[in-house]
């Protein structure tokens, strides 16, 4: 199929190499335009943007979908199919009509649960068992669209960083497996019943509340690993729990109950495994409490 490849992080990187690899011809590829990262902030282009340059490919970055020479610039490319992958813009209906077999989309939930910006730490929080992908025909709505093919897979006490990792080498193998005979994934209607919404993370969520379930504190840590780092505050300073596991333990909420970093919540207790204190690299708490004292008795800020 001739395809209009349209993707922006990590997660929409697979998905671009299956298809190239499939033998597909990709006319073009969009992506958000180069954003200011690193110390200096120097124009950076995306993970899609440079794995597509290094593929040969045709680049297209515009800031907008929304004008008249942007659509009919996508049009002009004659594609059969345009592909989704977190790309980022909105879709106009001129954009989603212009390819023969519209635009499909690779979404990181079992739809129609979590619909939206951040599917993935969002049914970690939520304490799911399972999660998966799921490919789309996408319309005018949120993540509304019929479904053609999904894959669903154990959480397990994954991280969002980890599950981000295999949901993408899972969509990507599944839009390859699609788009290989649309007859035999034809469009299914979402059902009404299981709607959610996943909201984009707000950076004051990574702030640990200890008043919370020690279990919820634990599943906030792994949904917001690698980013933005669930946290709490000691002495005036951040540490960012990168990893985590539950105690049976009663103490008060942010208390320290050991001098080993076991910290009392609403019920039971956390105990940090991996660690970052601000401006340093990731450590065991063994290691952090050898060059900083944390003693038993003390409280640290949710």
């Amino acid at each position: 199929m001739r395809i209009i490849y349209m993707g922006t992080p990590e997660f929409a990187v697979p998905a671009l190499d299956a298809l190239v690899a499939a033998g597909h011809e990709i006319a073009a590829v969009y992506s958000q335009p180069p954003r200011p990262a690193g110390r200096g902030k120097g124009l950076r282009a995306s993970p899609v943007h440079q794995r597509a340059e290094a593929l040969g490919l045709e680049v297209r970055t515009p800031l907008s979908l929304k004008d008249g020479d942007t659509q009919a610039a996508f049009a002009a490319l004659e594609a059969d199919v345009a592909v989704v992958a977190a790309y980022g813009l909105i879709l106009p209906p001129a954009i989603l009509a212009a390819p023969r077999h519209g635009c499909m989309n690779i979404h990181a939930s079992l739809l129609p649960r979590w619909r939206g910006a951040a599917p993935i730490q969002r049914a970690i929080l939520a304490g799911d068992n399972v999660t998966g992908v799921t490919i789309m025909d996408m319309e005018a709505g949120l993540d509304t669209g019929p479904m053609r093919a999904k894959h669903v897979t154990p959480i397990e006490g994954k991280t969002a960083g980890a599950l981000t990792q295999e949901l993408a080498d899972a969509g990507a193998e599944l839009m390859v497996e699609v788009l290989d005979d649309l007859t035999l994934h034809p469009p299914m209607p979402q059902p009404e019943e299981g709607v959610t919404y996943a909201a984009k993370i707000d950076k004051a969520e990574s702030r640990i509340d200890f008043t919370q379930d020690a279990h919820a504190i634990e599943r906030q840590v792994r949904a917001f690993n690698p980013f933005p780092g669930a946290f709490f505050a000691y002495q005036g300073e951040r540490f960012r729990i990168l990893a985590a596991h539950v105690e049976h333990h009663a103490g008060a909420p942010g208390e320290l109950l050991d001098d080993s970093l076991l910290i009392g919540c609403g019920h039971d207790a956390i105990r940090p495994t991996l660690i970052q204190r601000a401006g340093k690299g990731a450590m065991s708490p063994g290691e952090l409490l050898r060059g900083f004292e944390m003693p038993a008795g003390s409280r640290v800020d949710g």
